[in-house]
């Protein structure tokens, strides 16, 4: 009972090597661990997790976009999935899904905590967002189903999320719990959609929301909730891994302990329990959690056995797979180039002052995530000065050179929206370039990239400086 309370349990943790307790875990049957962009220097720590237990399964979230752990000081090599679903190009987008597999694959990473198929149905969305495929169900259900067959290609599992749907709210679940008032005609035809069609297309995992979702469980969210498990399973017909989204967020974390949300995610049906940052005390008190709920009888063994057994499976599966490269280098430029869409008069001939107004991005993204676009300019125009703005700071002078205003989500930001008229109506020949989703445009060009990565910023970079 005790090794089976470590194998369904996906921790985080601190460090660029493998921490001797966690060691010592993963030598006592610990089934998994999740990696983050303050773990990664490069491939070693893998080789010393699997040093421990060839079998554990290692996770991340590598979703592509704004939402990168491989590629995080550097930006990604793709664009993300709302400008896949901006290029709308479903042959493209499973190009993509398989380079990113193989990106995660060369570091013998079994689960990548991707794709995001919510459907971005409430523009306010302050965590999904350029993270889904769009606002169409038909779309995301088709990038998503294309997503997972290119990834999955790739040998390396892919994970459906945030189930049932995290689309339709205005709070971020990192936060607070959302709620997601939708009808269950609704979420049928909307925020199950893409769901079905990954599960169609062979997804091996799915992550469970932390969303209260009243029309299936007006207590439990979704992600410690029975009905919405058995939805998944008997209505869905899922059979494969379901892992929960890291429990130490607050929309579960302001009401129970770390145990007994672990232990009530794994009575209600989660096969697997991620937390994204634990310690040696930490990890073991969510093992001791697990097993004394099965002594107490809140907790069958059959179904704490249900759960290690898929999570082998899917170690099992991993084992399996043939993950010779395929070569494709060109497919994150190519669909971050067809993504980009410019109004007016786009074109740079002399190094600018790039001025970014600077939102906070979500928790969701790591903190060293760069936009992209200074360092892109700074490197093709020598020259290039940068300057941040905060909400409450002023705008800089901007002096005779071109000016270019870096925004993302400005339609969610009334400060942001409020700088950029004062901006525009100091210099009407300012050029705009939105990294998320765009508004109104404004400025003399208007840039928008739908996309905060690397392959954007360049896309970006070369219409601007385009002859």
């Amino acid at each position: 009972m005790l090794t089976e309370a470590l194998t369904v349990l996906q921790p985080g943790f601190d460090g660029t090597t493998a921490p001797d307790w966690l060691r010592r875990a993963l030598g006592s049957g610990l089934g998994g661990a999740v990696l983050f962009a303050r773990n990664l220097p490069g491939p070693a720590i893998v080789r010393e997790l699997r040093a421990e237990n060839p079998d554990v399964v290692i996770a991340i979230d590598e979703e592509g976009g704004v939402v990168t752990r491989l590629e995080a000081r550097a930006g990604s090599s793709f664009p993300g999935n709302w400008a896949l679903g901006v290029a709308d190009d479903v042959r493209l987008t499973e190009r993509v899904g398989r380079q990113i597999g193989q990106l995660v694959g060369e570091s013998d990473i079994t689960l990548n905590y991707a794709p995001t198929v919510d459907v971005n149905a409430d523009p306010a969305n302050p965590v999904i967002g350029i993270r889904s495929f769009g606002a169409d169900p038909e779309l995301v259900a088709r990038h998503a189903a294309a997503w997972v067959r290119g990834h999955q290609s790739a040998g390396v599992a892919a994970c459906a999320k945030h189930f049932p749907g995290h689309g339709d709210t205005v709070t971020d679940s990192h936060l607070a719990l959302p709620t997601v008032h939708a009808s269950l005609d609704l979420l049928d035809e909307r925020d199950l959609r893409p769901f079905r069609a990954a599960i169609e297309a062979g997804v091996r995992a799915v992550m469970a929301g932390h969303l209260l979702v009243p029309a299936l469980d007006e207590t439990m969210p979704a992600s410690l909730s029975a009905a919405a498990y058995d939805l998944l399973r008997t209505s869905m017909r899922f059979d494969g891994l379901v892992v929960t989204d890291a429990i130490e967020m607050k929309a579960v974390a302001a009401q129970y302990p770390l145990g007994e949300i672990a232990v009530r995610a794994l009575a209600a049906g989660a096969d697997a329990v991620c937390v994204g940052i634990v310690d040696e005390a930490g990890l073991y008190g969510l093992r001791d959690a697990v097993v004394e709920a099965v002594r107490s009888g809140r907790l069958p063994e059959e179904r704490l056995a249900e759960a290690a057994a898929r999570v082998r499976t899917l170690a099992e599966w991993y084992g399996k797979q043939d993950r010779t490269r395929v070569a494709d280098p060109d497919a994150g430029t190519e669909a971050a180039r067809a993504a980009l869409t410019v109004v007016g008069d786009a074109r740079l001939t002399a190094p600018p002052l790039v001025v970014e107004l600077n939102p906070r991005l979500n928790a969701a993204v790591d903190p060293a995530t760069p936009t992209g676009l200074t360092a892109v300019l700074s490197d093709r125009l020598p020259g290039t000065s940068h300057v941040r703005v905060a909400m409450g700071e002023e705008l800089p002078a901007f002096g005779e050179r071109p000016v270019v205003l870096v925004v993302h989500d400005a339609s969610r930001h009334a400060w942001v929206r409020q700088a950029l008229e004062q901006a525009v109506s100091r210099r009407p020949d300012v050029i705009v370039v939105e990294t998320g989703i765009p508004d109104r445009p404004m400025g003399a060009a208007y840039v928008a990239t739908h996309g905060i990565s690397r392959v954007s910023a360049q896309a970006a970079v070369d219409r601007l400086l385009a002859a």
